[in-house]
Protein backbone atom coordinates (compact mmCIF):
# COMPACT_ATOMS: atom_id res chain seq x y z
CA UNK A 1 0.00 0.00 0.00
CA UNK A 2 1.25 3.42 -1.08
CA UNK A 3 1.60 6.34 1.91
CA UNK A 4 0.36 9.40 1.54
CA UNK A 5 4.25 11.10 0.54
CA UNK A 6 3.67 9.17 -2.99
CA UNK A 7 0.13 10.32 -3.75
CA UNK A 8 1.62 13.93 -3.42
CA UNK A 9 0.95 16.11 -6.38
CA UNK A 10 4.28 16.57 -9.20
CA UNK A 11 3.87 20.41 -8.74
CA UNK A 12 4.61 22.20 -5.03
CA UNK A 13 2.37 24.19 -3.31
CA UNK A 14 2.88 27.81 -3.61
CA UNK A 15 4.24 28.16 0.23
CA UNK A 16 7.48 25.60 -1.03
CA UNK A 17 8.43 28.49 -4.29
CA UNK A 18 11.72 29.31 -3.85
CA UNK A 19 11.70 33.25 -3.19
CA UNK A 20 12.81 33.73 -6.78
CA UNK A 21 9.85 32.07 -8.63
CA UNK A 22 7.15 33.75 -5.75
CA UNK A 23 8.49 36.67 -7.19
CA UNK A 24 8.63 35.63 -10.92
CA UNK A 25 4.76 33.98 -10.30
CA UNK A 26 3.62 37.49 -8.75
CA UNK A 27 5.36 39.04 -11.81
CA UNK A 28 3.17 37.12 -14.38
CA UNK A 29 -0.14 37.45 -11.93
CA UNK A 30 0.53 41.15 -11.83
CA UNK A 31 0.55 41.15 -15.81
CA UNK A 32 -3.32 40.06 -15.34
CA UNK A 33 -4.71 40.76 -12.11
CA UNK A 34 -5.35 44.59 -12.59
CA UNK A 35 -8.50 45.80 -12.98
CA UNK A 36 -9.07 45.52 -17.02
CA UNK A 37 -7.40 42.65 -18.42
CA UNK A 38 -9.40 39.93 -17.46
CA UNK A 39 -12.20 41.56 -19.11
CA UNK A 40 -10.36 42.13 -21.93
CA UNK A 41 -9.13 38.82 -22.42
CA UNK A 42 -12.83 37.16 -21.29
CA UNK A 43 -14.05 39.92 -24.20
CA UNK A 44 -11.40 38.88 -27.22
CA UNK A 45 -12.32 34.77 -25.88
CA UNK A 46 -15.46 35.52 -28.13
CA UNK A 47 -13.31 36.29 -31.04
CA UNK A 48 -10.71 39.35 -32.47
CA UNK A 49 -12.18 42.52 -31.92
CA UNK A 50 -11.74 46.26 -32.94
CA UNK A 51 -10.85 48.50 -30.13
CA UNK A 52 -14.02 50.63 -30.58
CA UNK A 53 -15.97 47.19 -30.28
CA UNK A 54 -13.82 46.56 -26.76
CA UNK A 55 -14.53 49.84 -25.59
CA UNK A 56 -18.23 49.39 -25.71
CA UNK A 57 -17.75 45.75 -24.41
CA UNK A 58 -15.93 46.56 -20.99
CA UNK A 59 -18.12 48.55 -19.42
CA UNK A 60 -16.53 51.92 -17.65
CA UNK A 61 -12.93 51.56 -19.28
CA UNK A 62 -11.70 54.54 -20.74
CA UNK A 63 -10.11 54.86 -24.03
CA UNK A 64 -7.12 55.91 -22.29
CA UNK A 65 -7.07 52.43 -19.63
CA UNK A 66 -8.10 50.47 -22.42
CA UNK A 67 -4.95 51.49 -24.91
CA UNK A 68 -2.53 50.73 -21.64
CA UNK A 69 -4.04 47.59 -21.05
CA UNK A 70 -4.25 46.16 -24.98
CA UNK A 71 -0.27 47.66 -25.47
CA UNK A 72 0.64 45.31 -21.83
CA UNK A 73 -1.23 42.62 -23.31
CA UNK A 74 0.34 42.62 -26.87
CA UNK A 75 3.73 43.23 -25.22
CA UNK A 76 2.89 39.79 -22.66
CA UNK A 77 2.26 38.07 -25.40
CA UNK A 78 -1.72 37.59 -24.59
CA UNK A 79 -2.76 39.32 -27.99
CA UNK A 80 -2.14 40.21 -30.95
CA UNK A 81 -2.78 43.66 -32.84
CA UNK A 82 -3.13 43.25 -36.57
CA UNK A 83 -3.35 46.24 -38.35
CA UNK A 84 -5.37 46.44 -41.91
CA UNK A 85 -4.15 48.57 -44.75
CA UNK A 86 -7.34 50.46 -45.25
CA UNK A 87 -8.45 53.35 -45.08
CA UNK A 88 -9.31 54.52 -42.67
CA UNK A 89 -6.81 52.15 -40.88
CA UNK A 90 -8.71 48.91 -39.54
CA UNK A 91 -6.67 47.55 -36.23
CA UNK A 92 -7.72 44.36 -34.60
CA UNK A 93 -7.03 42.74 -31.49
CA UNK A 94 -6.82 38.94 -30.90
CA UNK A 95 -6.15 36.39 -27.99
CA UNK A 96 -2.66 34.42 -28.76
CA UNK A 97 -2.28 30.64 -28.13
CA UNK A 98 -1.06 31.90 -24.62
CA UNK A 99 -3.90 34.54 -24.19
CA UNK A 100 -6.64 31.23 -24.94
CA UNK A 101 -4.70 29.24 -21.94
CA UNK A 102 -5.04 32.73 -19.91
CA UNK A 103 -8.86 32.47 -20.62
CA UNK A 104 -9.22 29.05 -19.85
CA UNK A 105 -7.30 29.26 -16.27
CA UNK A 106 -9.27 32.54 -15.36
CA UNK A 107 -12.68 31.29 -16.61
CA UNK A 108 -13.94 29.31 -13.00
CA UNK A 109 -12.86 32.54 -11.30
CA UNK A 110 -15.20 35.00 -13.42
CA UNK A 111 -17.94 32.20 -13.48
CA UNK A 112 -17.40 32.07 -9.49
CA UNK A 113 -17.38 36.27 -9.32
CA UNK A 114 -20.36 36.39 -11.50
CA UNK A 115 -22.20 33.31 -9.39
CA UNK A 116 -21.36 35.39 -5.93
CA UNK A 117 -21.63 38.79 -6.69
CA UNK A 118 -25.55 38.71 -4.82
CA UNK A 119 -24.06 36.95 -1.72
CA UNK A 120 -20.95 39.78 -1.70
CA UNK A 121 -23.26 42.20 -2.08
CA UNK A 122 -25.35 41.09 1.00
CA UNK A 123 -21.98 40.33 3.18
CA UNK A 124 -20.74 44.08 2.45
CA UNK A 125 -23.80 45.40 3.30
CA UNK A 126 -24.16 43.56 6.55
CA UNK A 127 -20.70 44.20 7.39
CA UNK A 128 -21.51 48.07 6.28
CA UNK A 129 -24.05 48.44 8.69
CA UNK A 130 -22.95 46.54 12.00
CA UNK A 131 -22.84 49.10 15.28
CA UNK A 132 -20.34 46.76 16.97
CA UNK A 133 -17.90 47.15 14.90
CA UNK A 134 -14.19 48.38 16.67
CA UNK A 135 -13.00 51.82 14.86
Amino acid sequence: MADDASAAPATRPPAQLSAAQGCRAREVLDLVADKWSLGVVDTLGAGPKRFSELKRSIQGISQKMLTVTLRGLERNGILTRTVYAVMPPNVTYELTAMGRTLLEATNPLIQWSLQNISAIDAARAEFDGRTDRPL
